[in-house]
């Protein structure tokens, strides 16, 4: 039985625009974890995170611990799904930091949907109270205008899934 190259997977959308749909799909694959930002916050710092800049910090603090251990997993020949927002620069400066420890392959799954479609999705995740957190259309606004596109400058393998699952290799 062939066995491919560990992978790491990472995505970058808005809120809403459907990266943990989409990192759940992918987790299905054999040989291969999902990593969950949003799962990791809510089990340690959920009841100490109220605001953006909260998030900044607790961010950070997961991503310093999670970071050698997602080379680790990739080293030993596992795939990982790494459902953290590769939302800005610095978000994906970190992300391709873990590719060249690691030496694994990567692709950066990009979900380019439009502000007004990711707030009805988020709204309607609110009111269905499934996520581990709710966001408010002022905090959307918040973190969406540090959202910065992906550019094939920065070395990434990426593939562009549209609102319709088309997906396209930039």
């Amino acid at each position: 039985m062939a066995h491919s190259a560990p992978t790491l997977h990472i995505l970058c959308g808005k809120i809403a625009s459907g990266k943990s749909t989409l990192a759940a799909e992918l987790a299905k694959t054999p040989g291969t974890v999902l990593l969950s930002e949003d799962r990791w916050l809510a089990l340690l710092f959920k009841d100490v995170m109220s605001s953006v800049a909260d998030y900044v910090h607790y961010s950070e603090k997961l991503r310093n611990a999670i970071g050698p251990h997602t080379v680790a997993l990739l080293k030993a020949g596992v795939s990982v799904v790494l459902d953290f927002p590769a939302n800005t620069l610095a978000s994906r400066q970190w992300m391709m930091s873990l590719i060249h420890a690691s030496g694994a392959a990567h692709c950066l799954h990009y979900l380019p949907v439009a502000d007004e479609e990711c707030k009805a999705r988020l709204r309607r995740r609110n009111a269905a109270g499934n996520h581990d957190f709710a966001a408010s259309d002022a905090q959307f606004e918040a973190i969406t205008r540090y959202f910065v596109e992906p550019g094939a400058e920065e070395g990434f393998h990426i593939l562009r899934h549209d609102i319709h699952n088309h997906v396209t290799r930039l």
